[in-house]
């Protein structure tokens, strides 16, 4: 059995949460991968995994294996970047998270020029508006869009996050187009779950704590009931731009937008920085143009 196979199916077991998951991502038998970890565990002479039907659970000393043989793993990745550098290639597999409707909409073209110009480089994209643990989870990079707060992490900022308030002709024709935030009291409101309102500027103060006539986790959902006349909805240009450049939305209190957030490349902090995730996060630089191109309109 070589060892560092046997170490790698493990962690991958681990960061996927089950036996056929890790399978798929190693391109392995889920048998193979089982059969592995068994022979692992045996060689070691302990339980890293206790098996159930719905979960596995890490023993303690599977917590322990674990963290030290992501580390192996990673440094022998590390290793091996180093002599991708020294004949500047990037190879190997990009694991990318990002945000649903971002990447839906924008990330397609992006991917298939970066691949074009490095056809060594694999792309598994993950498509997830949660803020995932970049380490824990095994992603190079993920793309992340506000405010973003000191960290252990390291970040690029790719673009400016314009939002705007919106809605369609119709609702404005029908129950009035708010001149002042005041107004904005007595107007449905097409709430995004994940967003932190900033209580002391823009919109903030007159929306923070409202409750909203519709609230989703998805941008996309939000915006298609704004043209469809169900309120008004903030949200981001990258989603909204085409509409309001097709007369499907307008903009509400455009003096009182929210200050520019952005879209950030997020990666581990590592003394060496692997040429695939070089690579992509300069790559991405300046790709959406100044402004970025949703927000021509």
């Amino acid at each position: 059995m070589d060892r560092l196979d046997a170490m790698r199916a493990f962690v991958t077991v681990v960061n996927e949460g089950s036996f056929i998951r890790a399978a798929d991502r190693l391109n392995l038998s889920a048998q193979l991968v089982s059969k592995y970890v068994a022979r692992l565990e045996q060689r070691l002479g302990v339980r890293l995994l206790n098996r159930t039907t719905r979960r596995l659970h890490l023993t303690e000393a599977g917590v322990r294996y674990h963290e030290r043989a992501r580390q192996v793993l990673d440094d022998i990745d590390e290793l091996e970047s180093q002599l991708d550098e020294l004949h500047d290639q990037a190879r190997g597999l990009l694991r990318i998270s990002a945000p649903v409707s971002f990447a839906i909409r924008h990330l397609a073209p992006l991917i298939s020029d970066f691949q074009q110009a490095h056809p060594a480089v694999g792309i598994d994209l993950q498509l997830n508006d949660r803020k995932v643990d970049i380490v824990e989870e095994g992603f190079d990079i993920a793309l992340r869009i506000g405010h973003l707060k000191s960290s252990s992490l390291i970040a690029r900022k790719i673009a400016p996050v314009r939002l705007v308030m919106c809605a369609s002709p119709d609702y404005l024709a029908r129950e009035g187009t708010p001149l002042h935030p005041e107004q904005l009291a007595r107007h449905r409101y097409l709430h995004y779950s994940y967003m932190e309102l900033d209580a002391e500027q823009g919109p903030g103060r007159w929306l923070r704590g409202k409750e909203a006539a519709f609230s989703s986790n998805n941008g996309d959902v939000l915006v298609a009931a704004a043209m469809a006349g169900a309120g008004i909805a903030l949200q981001p240009t990258f989603i909204s731009g085409q509409a309001i450049r097709e007369g499907r939305l307008r903009l509400v209190l455009a003096e009182h937008e929210p200050a520019p957030m952005g879209l950030y490349a997020v990666f581990a902090h590592r003394q060496l920085m692997a040429s695939k995730v070089r690579c992509f996060v300069d790559f991405m630089e300046g790709y959406f143009g100044d402004p970025p191109y949703w927000d021509r309109f």
